[in-house]
């Protein structure tokens, strides 16, 4: 095969390496970088190592033909890709983000917000010993467990209580320890699949259980559940649809009747809520969604739900139910694998207690304040970032109030929408996707959603301080 270059190529190759004498020293960078503020606080070894990557990345732009002209070598230039490039490999990956998408539970922006009471139980916690696994009334050794359990039982009215890392692990350890080498029967219309790939059948897998489906993807019967009982079957599984929703002809087994059930052939009945919640969210303009108090009540042996969703909370896998069954669960070697540490334990404990008074926490905690906002509450904060956006770039964008609608998130509650309210965006001397990305570059990234090419702040998701932060963030950029 012939590899050789046409003479027009070569000439683009001879072209572009006359470049490379022009390319800096890496110890006249080093030096330059000594003498500017911002840059010679920055440890020597990290700058040492990033300037000559920076260098190297300049030579493999010459030699690909991204840099074609010398003006893009001069030092001034250079210095000042190299000064942006030095900071922004130097700044903490895992920043700080205005969420102003309108979507309260954002999976990929850190999921629910604590309490300022719960930051300071996390400072105390991290900063000082505690007694995670000591017992102070034996002075012998105890167990983390044992710290929220009683909490989650008062709560919830279950008989003991268990928490893990996630609600995943919370599905995986309960089938791992109930139904292992056993038949789990779960209707079809509930075999669910959740962020990140997670599907019902692929954790049951895992388990070493055995997924039995019955029903029809829109109707399911007790009758179905009874044929499938066999010598085998070790489990019947409820998975609550949290984050999608079947419509029209439909039906499904309620927990009473499928708890009966299990009951008369001696089988445990277990109920994955995913995007749990110790309050009743209808009041607020949301559709009734089954507590886990009422879940409990219903008699279910077992039920699993999120710490960090709807609860609002750190992120945490709840098992609650009966004694019997979380004690085998405990038991389960898999759960030294999947335990909580510290900082989860406390958080999740502050954030409980919160719970103990209903309307302290639909006030306190983050997620629930968001969902009860009042729309006129929101509607005010839209117009008080409006006018601080035209007042000072009114020559940059044009801004407007518009009417929209938020979502809970997290994967629960589909298709239910909270009235909100927002500012639209257009700018006037840049794209609207370039306005998005140098958003998101930010220190404090501020991200938005982008509707019919103009850039909507949702209102509902913006704290009251956050409105200077944004208009701060939005003057440095259009500006």
């Amino acid at each position: 095969m012939n590899h050789s270059l046409t003479p027009d190529q070569d000439r683009s190759v001879a072209g572009t390496r006359e470049l490379l004498p022009l390319l800096p020293g890496v110890d006249d960078c080093l030096q330059w970088t000594c003498h500017q503020s911002g840059l010679s606080a920055l440890p020597r070894s990290f700058v040492k190592n990033r300037v000559r990557r920076f260098v190297d990345q300049l030579r493999r732009a010459i030699l690909d033909g991204r840099i074609s002209n010398g003006r893009e070598l001069e030092p001034e230039s250079v210095r000042r890709k190299l000064a942006a490039y030095l900071l922004d490999q130097f700044r903490p990956r895992l920043r700080r983000v205005i969420n102003a998408t309108g979507v309260i539970v954002h999976t990929n922006l850190g999921r629910s917000i604590l309490p300022p009471e719960v930051m300071e139980v996390l400072q105390t916690t991290g900063s000082r010993y505690s007694n995670l696994e000591f017992d102070l009334d034996t002075g012998r050794r105890g167990s983390r467990y044992s710290l929220v359990e009683e909490l989650l039982c008062e709560l919830t009215g279950a008989e003991a209580g268990l928490v893990v890392n996630n609600n995943a692990a919370a599905v995986l350890i309960t089938l791992e320890t109930l139904a292992r080498q056993k038949e789990v029967i779960v209707s079809r219309g509930q075999l669910v699949e959740i962020g990140g790939s997670f599907r019902i059948p692929d954790i049951m897998r895992r388990s070493g259980a055995t997924l039995v489906e019955v029903g029809a993807t829109n109707r399911t019967h007790l009758r179905d559940y009874q044929q499938a009982i066999g010598e085998r079957t070790g489990l019947l599984l409820r998975v609550h649809c949290s984050n999608y929703r079947i419509i029209g002809f439909t039906s499904e087994v309620g927990n009473s009747e499928l708890v009966r059930l299990g009951h008369e052939h001696g089988l445990p009945v277990m109920e994955d809520l995913g995007s749990g919640c110790l309050v009743d969210l209808s009041p607020y303009g949301l559709e009734k969604e089954p507590t886990v108090q009422e879940v409990v009540a219903s008699g279910m042996d077992v039920i699993t739900f999120s710490g960090d969703k709807l609860l609002g909370g750190p992120q945490a896998g709840l098992i609650v139910g009966r004694r019997t069954i979380i004690d085998r669960i405990r038991a389960n070697p898999l759960n030294r694998a999947l335990r909580i540490d510290k900082f989860t334990l406390a958080g999740l404990e502050a954030v409980l207690r919160l719970y103990r008074d209903p309307a302290q926490a639909m006030e306190r905690i983050p997620t629930l304040a968001m969902i009860a906002t009042p729309e006129k509450v929101v509607a005010g904060r839209a117009r008080r970032l409006l006018r601080r956006l035209r007042r000072d770039l009114g020559d940059k964008a044009a801004f407007s109030l518009v009417k929209t609608v938020s979502r809970v998130g997290g994967g629960a509650m589909p298709e239910q929408n909270l009235s909100s309210h927002g500012v639209l965006i257009r700018p006037l001397h840049m794209g609207i996707n370039r306005l998005e990305e140098r958003l998101r570059q930010q220190d404090v990234a501020l991200v938005g959603r982008i509707e019919e090419n103009q850039l909507l702040l949702d209102c509902r998701t913006l704290a009251d301080d956050e409105i200077p932060l944004c208009h701060g963030i939005l003057k440095s950029v259009l500006a």
